[in-house]
């Protein structure tokens, strides 16, 4: 049988499926991805340490801070693609989605009541640097670099930087929901940033993973099925 044909029919059939997603199920939106073949790429063009640091926030706040509003005015105008949407529909169907991405396109079209657990956090919302104070983040009205009005020290983008450890209450929930998942989709993850990519071998012992990419990746090695090609045009295949 045709791969996709099996990729659908073990997706159908699950009881508890489980979606995992990269940079790669944004990429046809617009969004340039972290890592690839292609040097067009966010950390081909930028520094990582410099941009994506506590410790480049705390020596340059306003270039970092500035970046990321750059970012988030590049999201205000793109939109989810078919990727996105069939993830959406699999969710409308009661699937667990735990993404890496920051960019909100997954929750922008996300069914009411769906499970998103945004392990690296959202662009759509700063913390607080020196407290646990958050706020919205108006992608068409972006802020300036601010202090807290409760503490004084400085906002930030409320994601995770290099260096800074997932939050462990969202992190305990994700790994149970793979834990005892019988079937895992992954979509466009490179498989390279931890512990984000062991949840895929976590889910690995007890089910069975698709793996789904434009190029071989280090997930592989765990799929049961693996399949090539762009999120927009595939995955809309996967839940016909």
């Amino acid at each position: 049988m045709d791969d996709i044909l099996l990729a659908r029919e073990m997706i159908r059939s699950a009881q508890r499926l489980v979606i995992f997603t990269g940079a790669g199920v944004s990429a046809d939106s617009g969004v340039p991805t972290f890592r690839g073949a292609s040097g067009d790429t966010f950390w081909g063009k930028y520094d990582p340490m410099t941009l994506a640091s506590p410790q480049g926030f705390r020596r340059d706040p306003k270039l970092v801070y500035d970046w990321y509003n750059w970012r988030r005015s590049q999201l205000a105008v793109l939109t989810p693609n078919a990727g996105h949407v069939a993830i959406g529909a699999l969710q409308e169907r009661g699937a667990t989605l735990i993404t890496q991405n920051v960019d909100g396109l997954h929750e922008r079209i996300a069914p009411k009541n769906a499970v998103t657990l945004q392990l690296h956090g959202t662009l759509a919302e700063d913390r607080c640097s020196g407290c646990d104070y958050r706020e919205a983040v108006d992608f068409t009205a972006l802020p300036p670099l601010r202090g807290c009005p409760e503490c004084g020290a400085k906002l930030r983008p409320a994601v995770v930087w290099f260096g800074e450890m997932l939050d462990p209450a969202l992190w305990k929930v994700a790994e149970h929901a793979c834990k005892e998942a019988d079937a895992m989709l992954v979509v466009g993850t490179s498989g390279q940033v931890y512990p984000a990519a062991g949840l895929v071998q976590l889910a690995a012992q007890r089910g069975r993973v698709i793996v789904f990419n434009l190029e071989d990746s280090a997930l592989d090695e765990h799929a049961a099925i693996s399949l090539k090609g762009r999120a927009s045009e595939i995955l809309p295949l996967l839940v016909s």
